[in-house]
Order: structure tokens, then C-alpha cells, then sequence
């Protein structure tokens, strides 16, 4: 059932996924096709605070700290899962894999790498200080208009 909880958590975690995408595309190689990289992102950033945060709206601002790490923790997961799933499927179009089970090890091993990749001090304090200002905000709604 919407609520206003879901509603802001789903904005502000689709906001803060948004900001962080536009901090990590420079730290791609400079030709690479990035697709709908920034969008994909933002989608799971709103699906994230809609179903993680949204619902616990209401718990208390102590909790709020933890729902938003919570939600944040589901977005970055998400998003590097399924982002390199489609790196994985193109480059199995390529025909780049011997086999599915090199495919599938693929997947994780390009998780591991485009984390390493987004770990630098200015993306992981955006996402640590996003997703608890945006638990707070989620609680501040959530219990003003529920």
C-alpha cells in the first residue's frame, strides 16, 4: 500500500543512486559504452527505498539510521548484481565464455571488480551519508503523514 514513507524513501534513495552514478562514470575507461547505466541505477535506488525503507517508516530516528544503511546496502547490491549480469550476457554474445559456469563465475568476479572500482573515499561517504540522511527523512514523513 503506498504511503508517504514509501513515497520519500523511494525519491530520495532514486536521488541519492542518481548523484552516486554521476560520481562513478568518470572512473570508467573513457570509451565505455555506459548504456542506460545512470537510469538502471536510479530505478533500483527508487525500488530500494520503496520495499527497504518506506515500510519501516514509522519505527523511530534510531532505527531510521539502520533501515537507511539497510536500504543503501540493497541498492549498491542490486545494482552491481544486475549491471554486471549485463556485462556477463554481452560478452557471452561475443561468445567470450568456454562454457555457462565460467559465464556465472564471470558475474561475480565482475561484482567484486566494479565494487573495488566505486570504493573511493568520495562515493562510499556519499552513500554512507546519503543513505542515513535519507532513513531520517524516510522516518521525519513517515511519521508526520502516515
Amino acid at each position: 500500500m503506498p504511503t508517504m514513507g514509501r513515497l520519500v524513501g523511494a525519491i530520495l534513495f532514486g536521488g541519492l543512486a542518481w548523484y552516486t552514478t554521476l560520481l562513478i562514470i568518470p572512473l570508467f575507461p573513457e570509451n565505455a559504452p555506459l548504456g542506460m547505466f545512470q537510469e538502471v541505477n536510479t530505478f533500483f535506488g527508487l525500488v530500494a527505498g520503496w520495499t527497504v525503507a518506506g515500510p519501516r517508516a514509522g519505527l523511530g530516528y534510531v532505527a531510521a539510521f539502520s533501515y537507511g544503511l539497510t536500504a543503501l546496502v540493497s541498492m549498491v547490491v542490486m545494482a552491481l548484481f544486475f549491471n554486471s549480469s549485463v556485462v556477463m550476457i554481452e560478452q557471452s554474445l561475443r561468445k567470450r565464455y568456454d562454457g555457462p559456469g565460467e559465464a556465472v563465475t564471470d558475474v561475480f568476479q565482475m561484482f567484486v571488480d566494479h565494487a573495488l572500482l566505486m570504493a573511493t573515499p568520495e562515493i562510499i561517504g556519499t552513500l554512507v551519508v546519503g543513505g542515513i540522511v535519507g532513513g531520517l527523512i524516510t522516518e521525519f514523513f513517515g511519521r508526520r503523514f502516515s
